[in-house]
């Protein structure tokens, strides 16, 4: 379904509802809506080819157009671009606690959510492409982060739908075990924390100071759940960020007020450390994350494994507290109360070895799609190395491998990132 046609300045915005089943290969067990917005320039004809943005996470909704800037006013030169909330996130079909709430077991709702992956997602836009290009057109796709993961899977799966494919901080790891994943990315978080702390050394003391106030005081964030030690650390996930260093320290300055009672924990400070995080907000990101990398195998809470292998991370170990990057553990189901309803089935789901297959390395051994990848030299998030390897198993990617900008590129440096990006899967750079 399209409704009317809206404008903002130099753009025509359209939206679009479809339906899709939840189990692909047994689609007699239900529905759910995909909802997408296209986005054109004014000027442009209707005719031109698509480009499918799939946007990071897993769980993020796709952007929400305001202008006509960033990567945006750069794909509109050349496409008409579909931003897909992908399932279970934005105005589709939502996966929150209101609405698996209806499973009545733990394994009902473990099963439900195992269908939210990239491989779910690519069969969806599948689906979406023949019911608005036609069967036999092809279309553009890029995805940023966990969008580059369902690029990758795209490739794999149904490379004969896609005329070119571009991705930006997200080339996924082919074949690694989930436990050598996080091993590399602590080692990328730790150097984010020395540089952070060689560029505030001050904070090291108030870091240290907000720990040893939680450890001894009952603190409630926003949303009723305690701010633990832990749960503080996490406040690391923004260190990849090519703007993290600042939010984080300039967050970290508003952390003490004088109250009643002496020294407190600020109101302003919980209120900008919950709306930084995604942790609240999207029930997949935590539920799905480690599973996001499976292949055949269990992930059982990897990061909470690997994490002992790495003591800096240990906030009462002699120097700087480290704060932690965007990996997921179990308690996180029991001190954020809107992951509460989540955490059997997350349990499960931790425990789950027969993930199907997200990559074919022959298939992609032998690409013909254009591609190109731009992989971020000190990248957090998506470890460089891994994504280097992935990059030399896809025949034709061309990388452009960078420090001019960290994991948020995309949206820092969007029209240079994308532009790059075409031109380089062009042959024109």
């Amino acid at each position: 379904m399209r409704v009317a046609t809206q404008r903002l300045p130099g753009l025509a915005v359209s939206t679009h509802r479809f339906r899709v089943p939840l189990d692909h290969d047994e689609p007699q067990r239900g529905e759910l809506e995909v909802f997408a917005r296209e986005v054109r320039a004014l000027e442009k004809q209707e005719d031109l080819p698509w480009l499918v943005f799939f946007q990071g996470g897993p769980g993020g909704e796709s952007p929400r157009p305001m202008a006509r800037t960033g990567w945006i006013g750069r794909a509109v030169e050349d496409f008409r671009v579909l931003l897909l909330d992908q399932r279970g996130t934005g105005l589709s079909t939502p996966v929150g606690a209101h609405t698996i709430a209806r499973f009545p077991s733990a394994a009902e709702k473990a099963r439900y959510l195992a269908h939210f992956r990239a491989d779910s997602i690519v069969r969806d836009a599948e689906l979406i492409r023949r019911e608005l290009v036609g069967e036999e057109k092809r279309w553009a796709v890029l995805g940023q982060s966990f969008g580059g993961f369902c690029v990758t899977h795209y490739l794999s799966r149904a490379p004969g739908a896609l005329s070119e494919a571009f991705v930006t901080g997200g080339l996924p790891p082919l074949s690694a075990a989930c436990d050598e994943i996080y091993r590399r990315t602590y080692a990328v978080v730790e150097r984010k924390n020395e540089r952070y702390y060689e560029r505030y050394p001050g904070d090291e003391e108030r870091v240290r100071e907000i720990v040893r106030f939680l450890a001894e005081n009952d603190v409630r964030t926003p949303d009723g759940g305690p701010l633990s030690v832990r749960r503080f650390q996490q406040l690391g996930l923004l260190l990849g960020f090519g703007d993290g260093f600042e939010t984080v320290h300039y967050l970290l300055e508003r952390a003490f007020v004088r109250g009643h009672a002496g020294r407190e924990i600020s109101a302003a400070f919980l209120r900008g450390f919950d709306a930084e995080l995604p942790f609240s907000a999207s029930p997949i990101f935590s539920v799905l994350h480690e599973p996001c990398y499976l292949q055949g195998a269990a992930s059982r809470w990897s990061a909470q494994r690997v994490r002992a292998e790495f003591p800096r991370f240990d906030p009462g170990a002699t120097g700087p507290v480290y704060l932690t990057g965007e990996m997921i553990y179990p308690w996180m189901f029991e001190e954020y109360p809107t992951l509460a309803p989540f955490r059997e089935a997350a349990e499960i789901l931790a425990q789950k070895a027969d993930w199907p297959a997200l990559y074919d390395r022959e298939v992609l051994a032998r690409n013909a799609v254009p591609c190109a990848a731009a992989i971020y030299n000190e990248d957090m998030y998506v470890v460089r190395d891994l994504s280097e390897e992935t990059a030399r198993g896809i025949r034709g990617l061309r990388a452009w491998v960078t420090s001019e900008y960290e994991h948020n590129g995309l949206r820092a440096d969007g029209e240079c990132v994308l532009e790059r990006l075409i031109r380089m899967a062009r042959g024109l750079a």
